[in-house]
């Protein structure tokens, strides 16, 4: 069963492959779409504290009757919080939200605070503060993976060069008009980060509109098939993205869905 593929992190973790994602869900909704998220299969469940619905995503595995111990929860540090004593803080709310004593994969939600995107500051120094907090939690064994989202390159380069444990995930927008492919090249080259890709729930694919009636996928759909046939981990929003994904998009059709996105930047959402 395709939910049930896993992926091996470089600190010898397993990770299933693919994560139902609760960032673009009504928070009244998320308890009872995470509950039947994980009867249908989904092993790994993406939460964050800016997405707030920690609390809601905990009811939802208490909810499915899974035990804790068969899910893989992935949560993210607020990407306001800037500094070591409010990264610990943030991170013991999380783990009382959750309901856990563990949290399988923690990540920097963003490099730079998001309300502060468009302002040169990179935060390196801030990161590393951050990062030390983090690595604290792994050396307990209260965290057993740390990695990042939507880094790019110097970002993923300061944590490596300052780090005691180097990160084992960046997640990063990934659909046919955004591939981030220098981005991607130097991951795949310079690192040993497993790369996560997520796409809108909401995402206009019309130009892409003859690909998707010729495989019969929906937006959806065709977002997931590409970006595991591009061997990244997925994040999906809807169960139905991965109902059909036994098909194999064909090589030209995957060239013209990597070129579209070819020069995109990297999103911080």
């Amino acid at each position: 069963m395709l939910l049930h593929d896993t992926v091996t992190l470089n600190n010898g973790i397993v990770m299933p492959k693919i994560a139902f994602g609760t960032s673009q869900i009504e928070k009244k909704e998320v308890s009872q779409k995470v509950a039947l998220a994980i009867q249908k299969g989904f092993l790994h469940i993406d939460t964050a504290q800016n997405f707030n619905n920690e609390a809601e995503v905990a009811n939802g595995i208490i909810l499915s009757g899974a035990f804790r111990r068969n899910i893989f929860i992935t949560t993210h540090i607020a990407s306001e919080i800037k500094n070591y004593i409010g990264a610990k803080y943030s991170v013991e709310k999380s783990l009382e939200k959750l309901k856990t004593n563990y949290i399988d994969l923690l990540l920097i939600h963003a490099p730079i605070p998001l309300d502060e995107s468009c302002r040169v500051k990179r935060f390196f120094k801030e990161n590393l503060q951050v990062w030390k907090a983090m690595e604290d939690f792994y050396d307990k064994g209260i965290v057993r993976a740390i990695g990042l989202r939507n880094f790019k390159k110097e970002d993923i380069k300061n944590i490596v060069d300052n780090c005691n444990i180097p990160p084992s995930v960046n997640q990063i927008n990934f659909y046919p008009s955004s591939t981030n492919a220098a981005l991607l090249n130097y991951m795949k080259r310079s690192t040993e980060l497993c790369t996560q890709g997520y796409f809108p729930k909401q995402i206009n694919l019309k130009k892409f509109e003859n690909i998707i009636s010729k495989y019969n996928l929906c937006a959806g759909q065709l977002c997931c098939n590409f970006v595991l046939q591009e061997k990244l981990c997925a994040i999906v929003n809807d169960i139905e993205d991965i109902e059909k994904q036994n098909i194999t998009i064909q090589e030209e059709d995957i060239k013209i869905l990597k070129q579209s996105g070819f020069n995109k930047t990297l999103t911080t959402i």
